[in-house]
């Protein structure tokens, strides 16, 4: 990413570009640490780490707030145009998708500090695996920000439907366990609460990576079907 910023002789504008990257790739470094301890706190039933990644929330917050001040105070005082442009603009809303991803994390730990209380209605396992799937979107999404890398933001997108997929079937499992065992019904509707968090958690990671197409080629690609992604190359 930092060959593919644009040269300038103002050094000081080519810094702030760089610290701003620098901030929106620490920031992106703690939410992926608030996913994989989130879904341990629920997968361990480590009621004390959810407890310290809701705490953690308040620092995720704050950068989201400092980075959006950059932002603005960039957008304000430099006049950006064309590459420039497009880069403050993703970083913006980067900066949003990482923030929400954050509060999904939290919403994670919130219905784990619930289901620890209780005894576990089947095994975890496919929870783990869609967590997996989405971190690594995650990962890959900032990576491909950070290489400029259209090809590997692609296929972050493409990744989604094996989440929907995994999301789907786990509301299919949990709905039999459900209508088997009434009794069970909170604790199932919990899960599939955390369920749809990674779901939601995904789709963010894919905003992130449509993000990046666009400040590399300058195309808007959101609402395209995936079959249509390669037709841009």
């Amino acid at each position: 990413m930092e060959n593919s910023l644009p040269q300038h002789t103002n050094r000081q504008y080519a810094g702030e570009l760089r610290e701003l990257r620098i901030r929106l790739l620490k920031m992106g470094g703690m939410v992926e640490r608030q996913i994989a301890d989130a879904v341990n706190s629920l997968v361990s039933r480590n009621s004390e780490q959810a407890g310290e990644v809701i705490a953690r929330d308040a620092a995720v917050n704050q950068m989201d707030v400092d980075i959006d001040a950059m932002c603005v105070r960039l957008l304000a005082l430099r006049q950006p145009a064309a590459g420039d442009l497009r880069f403050i603009t993703t970083a913006l809303k980067i900066n949003y998708d990482l923030e929400r991803i954050g509060d999904l994390a939290v919403n994670i730990c919130e219905r784990a500090l619930e289901l620890n209380q209780e005894p576990i209605v089947k095994p975890y396992i496919d929870i783990p695996r869609i967590a997996e799937i989405a971190e690594s979107m995650v990962k890959d999404s900032l990576d491909a920000f950070l290489r400029s890398d259209c090809e590997l933001a692609e296929a972050v997108i493409t990744r989604d439907d094996e989440v929907d997929s995994l999301n789907g079937q786990i509301f299919r499992e949990l709905l039999s366990y459900m209508a088997e065992d009434p009794e069970a019904i909170g604790r199932g509707t919990r899960i599939l609460f955390v369920s749809k968090n990674l779901e939601r958690i995904a789709d963010h990671a894919g905003n992130i990576a449509e993000m990046v197409v666009f400040m590399v080629k300058g195309k808007t690609i959101r609402h395209m079907d995936d079959s249509k992604l390669g037709e841009r190359r």
